[in-house]
C-alpha cells in the first residue's frame, strides 16, 4: 500500500533562501598552507612530488559574445570558446585551492553562471630538468571543461567534470625557474547537457549547490622520460594478479624487449611474487600468480605491497619507479544453496548493508576539508555496523578509495548521470504512483529517451566516455564491488546496450544497470527504490538478457529505503527540510531508523540480496542522514 501522506509530504516546494554557514571539526581548523597535502594517487606513488593546492588568483568574466546566447553548446564550441577568451588583465582576488568558488572554504562564495567564464592563475617554481626529464601538471578533476596555459601559450585542454586532467608542459619550462600557469575553465552546471550528478543551478531539495572549477588536488611530478601513465592491479580470490599500465615515451626511447619489473610483498615485507613484463606498443597487459593469497574482505581489509619499475634500454638517466598495492578479492552474483540469487565474495554469500554516501561537505560542498574527514565517515558507517557505502552519482577524490581498500568497506561506484532537464513526471511522479511502470518503460527509443532526458548525443557520448574512463581508473581498487549505470531514471538510455559495454570492459563486477525503477531486464540485480511502500522482496521472475542470461536470475536489492529525516538545532544550513517522517524526539527517530534496518534485515530470508539506507549524512536541505551535514553530532548514538 503506497503511504500517501508520506507523499504528499515529501512532494512540498519552496524557494530556496540564504544558507547558513556551518564547519566541520575539520574545515574549523583548516590551514590554508596545508591544504589536503597528502599525496592525492595512492595507487601510484611516487616520492618526490610538489602540491599546488593553496591561494591562486581568480576571476570571473562573461563567455564571449557570439556564445551567450546559445542553447547549449557542443563540446567543439565550447573548446573552441576558451581558446578565443582573453585572459582577465586583472584579476578578482584569491581563492583557495582545491575549493569551488561556490564552496565557502574557498573564500569567494560565487556561483559561476551558465554565461560566464572561470579562470585561474598561479605562478609556480619548478625545479631544474635534464634532457630526459618531463614535468607533469596534475589537476584531480576540474568541472567542467578547461583549457591550461603556460605562461600566456596554450598547453592543453580537458572534458569532464569528474576525473583527473594531467599535462606534460616540458616543453614550456626548459631553461625556466618558474612557470605562471593559468586555466580557463567553463561549467554551464544543468543548464547544460554534460555529467554532473546532483548540482542544480536552482538547487534545493534533493538537488544540491553546483560547483565549478578544480575541485581536487592539484600538484606536479618530474618523471623520467618513459614513465608509467596508468596502472590498474586487479587480484582475484584464486591468487591471478591481473596487471594493466599505460606508459608515456615521447621522445621514442622504448625499445623491443623493453619491460617493467613488479615486486609483490606481503605485511612482513617477504616478496610473494616478482615478474619482469614486457612492453608492447607503450601498454603492459599480463598476469602473475600468488600462491596462497591472504584474501581481502570487510572483516580482514588485507592488502599487498606492489613495487613497479621501468626498465627501459634506451633511457640513460633513472628509470621510473613507483610503489602501488593490491588485494585479492572475488565478487559475483551467482546462486546460493536454495537458488537465490546473491552477492558472494571470495565464493561465499554477502549479505550487503550499505548507505547511501553523497559525498558533499558544507564548506567543501563534493571537497573533504581534510583526509581525516573521509576517514571519519567510513569508520562511522563501519561502527554502525553497515559493510558498503553506495557513492550517489559522483566520483570521489582516489583517496576516498584508498581508505575504502585499507578499512574493509565494500564500494557500490555510481556512474554520474546528466542530461537534459529532468522531467518530475517520468522520474519521480510517475514511478512513485505507479509501480507498474516500473517494468515497463523502454529506453532505446528516440521519444522515451527525450523523457529521460537522454535525447542529446553529446551527452550519451560523453557518459559513456566518462564512465568507461572512471572504471579504467578506478579498476585496481578492491573495495569497489558492483558498478551502478543509471539512477531514477535520470539520463538513461540503453541499459541494456551500456550493461553489455560496461561488462566487456570489467567481467570482474556485477553490475547494477537500473538502480530504482525503469528495469531493462539485464545487469546481475533487480535494484529498487521503496521509500513509500511496505518492504517487501520483489524475486525477479523475468528471464534476463545479456550476459546474465545464462545465469539465469538476478539478486534482488532494495537500493535506495528509509531516507527517515530529523533536524539537529544548529547543525543545519537551512531552515527547510527535505525527507521523510515527523518524530516528535530524537529517540522516535532512533526507534524508527533501528525498525525500518531490522525490518529490512529480515527480508534476507526471503531472499533479499542487500539494501542500501538513505543517507550517511545530512546534506543541504536533505536532513535524512544518520550524521549531521557537518559531522558533528552521530544521529545514532
Amino acid at each position: 500500500m503506497l503511504d500517501i501522506k508520506r507523499v504528499l509530504m515529501s512532494a512540498k516546494s519552496h524557494k530556496r533562501g540564504d544558507v547558513r554557514p556551518l564547519e566541520t571539526p575539520w574545515g574549523a581548523t583548516l590551514d590554508p598552507d596545508r591544504v589536503l597535502p597528502e599525496y592525492p594517487r595512492p595507487t601510484m606513488v611516487r616520492p618526490a612530488y610538489t602540491m599546488l593546492n593553496g591561494y591562486w588568483e581568480f576571476a570571473i568574466r562573461p563567455i564571449p559574445e557570439e556564445y551567450r546566447h546559445a542553447q547549449a553548446l557542443s563540446t567543439g564550441r565550447v573548446l573552441n570558446m576558451l581558446a578565443a577568451a582573453p585572459e582577465p588583465e586583472r584579476y578578482d582576488g584569491r581563492i583557495l585551492v582545491p575549493f569551488s568558488p561556490e564552496a565557502p572554504a574557498s573564500g569567494v562564495g560565487r556561483l559561476l553562471q551558465p554565461d560566464e567564464l572561470l579562470w585561474y592563475t598561479r605562478t609556480v617554481d619548478i625545479p631544474d630538468l635534464d634532457e630526459l626529464e618531463r614535468l607533469i601538471v596534475h589537476l584531480g578533476a576540474v568541472d567542467w571543461a578547461c583549457s591550461l596555459m603556460v605562461d600566456g601559450r596554450p598547453a592543453a585542454t580537458h572534458v569532464g567534470g569528474y576525473l583527473p586532467f594531467d599535462a606534460d608542459i616540458t616543453d614550456f619550462a626548459r631553461g625556466r625557474r618558474s612557470l605562471r600557469l593559468a586555466l580557463c575553465i567553463y561549467d554551464p552546471s544543468d543548464a547544460g547537457v554534460q555529467p554532473r550528478g546532483k548540482q542544480r543551478l536552482d538547487a534545493g531539495g534533493i538537488w544540491y549547490t553546483p560547483q565549478s572549477g578544480i575541485w581536487q588536488s592539484a600538484w606536479y611530478e618530474v618523471v623520467p622520460a618513459v614513465h608509467v601513465e596508468s596502472l590498474a592491479l586487479n587480484g582475484a580470490a584464486d591468487g591471478t594478479l591481473r596487471i594493466e599500465g599505460a606508459l608515456a615515451d615521447p621522445h621514442g626511447l622504448l625499445r623491443e624487449g623493453d619491460s617493467i619489473d613488479v615486486v609483490v610483498r606481503d605485511h612482513e615485507g617477504r616478496d610473494v611474487a616478482t615478474a619482469r613484463l614486457p612492453i608492447a606498443g607503450r601498454r603492459v597487459r599480463d598476469a602473475i600468480d600468488v600462491a596462497h593469497p591472504h584474501p581481502w574482505s570487510p572483516d580482514d581489509p588485507y592488502l599487498y605491497d606492489v613495487d613497479v619499475a621501468v626498465c627501459a634500454r634506451g633511457l640513460l638517466g633513472r628509470q621510473d619507479a613507483l610503489s602501488s598495492y593490491c588485494a585479492f578479492r572475488t565478487a559475483e552474483v551467482k546462486r546460493d544453496e536454495s537458488g537465490a540469487a546473491r552477492f558472494f565474495l571470495n565464493g561465499s554469500p554477502v549479505f550487503i548493508k550499505g548507505v547511501l554516501d553523497q559525498g558533499y561537505w558544507p564548506e567543501g560542498l563534493m571537497t573533504a576539508p581534510s583526509d581525516e574527514a573521509l576517514v571519519h565517515d567510513i569508520l562511522a558507517m563501519k561502527q554502525a555496523g553497515f559493510n558498503m557505502l553506495r557513492k550517489h552519482i559522483k566520483i570521489e577524490c582516489a583517496r576516498w578509495y584508498y581508505h575504502c581498500d585499507r578499512l574493509g568497506m565494500l564500494v557500490w561506484q555510481d556512474a554520474v548521470s546528466g542530461g537534459g532537464a529532468y522531467s518530475p513526471w517520468h522520474t519521480s511522479r510517475k514511478p512513485t504512483l505507479v509501480k507498474a511502470s516500473w517494468d515497463r518503460f523502454r529506453d532505446d527509443t528516440p521519444r522515451h529517451r527525450a523523457a529521460l532526458s537522454s535525447g542529446s548525443a553529446d551527452y550519451r557520448r560523453e557518459w559513456l566516455e566518462t564512465t568507461r574512463d572512471m572504471i579504467l581508473q578506478l579498476a585496481g581498487h578492491p573495495s569497489i564491488v558492483t558498478w551502478v549505470l543509471f539512477n531514477e531514471g535520470w539520463g538513461q538510455f540503453d541499459a541494456r546496450e551500456m550493461s553489455e559495454r560496461i561488462h566487456e570492459l570489467d567481467p570482474t563486477r556485477p553490475i547494477d544497470a537500473t538502480s530504482g525503477w525503469y528495469d531493462q531486464r539485464c545487469g546481475d540485480y533487480l535494484s529498487q527504490h521503496n521509500y513509500f511502500r511496505p518492504l517487501t522482496v520483489d524475486c525477479d521472475r523475468r528471464v534476463p538478457v545479456g550476459y546474465a542470461q545464462e545465469r539465469g536470475n538476478r539478486a534482488f536489492v532494495i537500493s535506495e529505503f528509509g531516507g527517515w529525516t530529523q533536524a539537529i538545532p544548529g547543525h543545519t544550513v537551512s531552515p527547510y527540510s527535505y525527507g521523510y517522517g515527523n518524530f516528535p524526539t530524537l529517540d522516535a527517530w532512533r526507534d524508527a531508523v533501528r525498525h525500518t534496518l531490522d525490518e529490512a534485515a529480515s527480508l534476507e530470508a526471503l531472499g533479499l540480496a542487500g539494501y542500501v539506507y538513505t543517507q550517511l549524512s545530512d546534506v543541504e536541505e536533505e536532513l535524512n542522514g544518520l550524521l549531521t551535514y557537518d559531522r558533528r553530532v552521530n544521529k545514532l548514538d
